[in-house]
């Protein structure tokens, strides 16, 4: 069974965090560290810091798009409050 994930990133650099989408989150890591991804090739490195997964694409889809939202991203702030 395929699974679908939601992702938080956050930049070592500058401590930017990018919310995406991936049915393989250690390639789609390994890509935006690499530079592979136009819209943060500019903010590597970066570190895992919060996923969800789901085994139906369009339930991930409405989920990445919730955490980019303004609630979204503070349920992100809040979840990982604590995080090092």
């Amino acid at each position: 069974m395929d699974y679908h994930y939601v992702y938080v990133l956050r930049s070592l650099q500058d401590d930017f965090y990018y919310t995406g989408y991936t049915s393989n989150i250690e390639q789609r890591l390994k890509e935006h560290n690499n530079g592979n991804v136009k819209s943060t090739r500019h903010r590597k490195p970066f570190e895992l810091v919060y996923f969800e997964g789901s085994r139906n694409q369009d339930d991930a889809l409405h989920r990445e798009k919730y955490l980019k939202s303004t609630y979204g991203k503070r349920y992100i702030k809040h979840r990982i409050k604590n995080d090092t």
